[in-house]
């Protein structure tokens, strides 16, 4: 099972996901229209990647946002998650050994100490998540099972994963349990909420250019809006 996993799974999430997410970004920029948008995308190219990348900076340094500052607790809990969720996974000993035999190639490893601290940090992370959809009405009212499910799918790979690390069962269940949860992740990533990994990105990238473009970023120049 081990073997399989590892081999023509791993092959076929990988493109299903990566091969998914790249459609998904691509739609998302060819559905820009100027017109219903009333944002000169290409002619203020410039200003609108300037206005882009400072709103995406923005979102990505933690109290910069005026979002941010509102609820500081759940600040530091949703960058803990996401930073675990993202970065064990890449630079985990573990995967980069797997990612070896099957690409060819493996990325930078980080101490195994380091990676079992961010594993508990993701799990945490998701329960402080679920609790706060349930304790805030404005989160809760937009919440249904549906949203649950993928937070349970995000956290699962992190808790199969530690439960094989310390072998708190029979290892090679666990083991293909956890790579099987990961995989099953992966494969989410491009039809679900979970798209928000590439199109946050690519959405927040439309707001700054529309205000680099549109709302101000342009005074002083001869633009005609």
């Amino acid at each position: 099972m081990y073997d399989f996993l590892t081999g023509p799974v791993l092959w076929a999430t990988f493109l299903i996901s990566f091969g998914g997410l790249i459609v998904r970004a691509v739609l998302y920029v060819r559905g820009l229209d100027w017109r219903l948008d009333r944002v000169a995308y290409r002619p203020n190219l410039k200003y609108g990647i300037r206005g882009g990348l400072r709103s995406i900076v923005a979102f990505l340094i933690p109290f910069k946002a005026r979002l941010w500052q509102t609820r500081p607790g759940f600040t530091l809990i949703f960058f803990a998650f996401h930073i675990g969720l993202l970065v064990t996974p890449i630079f985990l000993e573990a995967h980069n050994v797997m990612l070896k035999q099957a690409f060819g190639f493996s990325l930078p490893a980080m101490p195994t100490g380091l990676a079992d601290g961010l594993a508990w940090v993701c799990l945490v992370g998701g329960l402080f998540l679920a609790l706060r959809r349930i304790a805030f009405p404005e989160v809760r009212i937009i919440t249904n099972f549906y949203d649950y499910l993928l937070l349970v799918i995000s956290v699962l790979p992190f808790a199969t994963g530690l439960i094989a690390r310390y072998e708190l069962g029979a290892y090679d269940f666990w083991l293909c349990a956890h790579i099987l949860s990961g995989e099953i992740w992966l494969i989410c990533l491009p039809f679900t909420k979970l798209s928000h990994v590439i199109l946050f990105f690519l959405s927040r990238m439309q707001l700054g250019m529309d205000y680099g473009i549109k709302r101000g970023g342009m005074k002083g120049t001869d633009m005609a809006w």
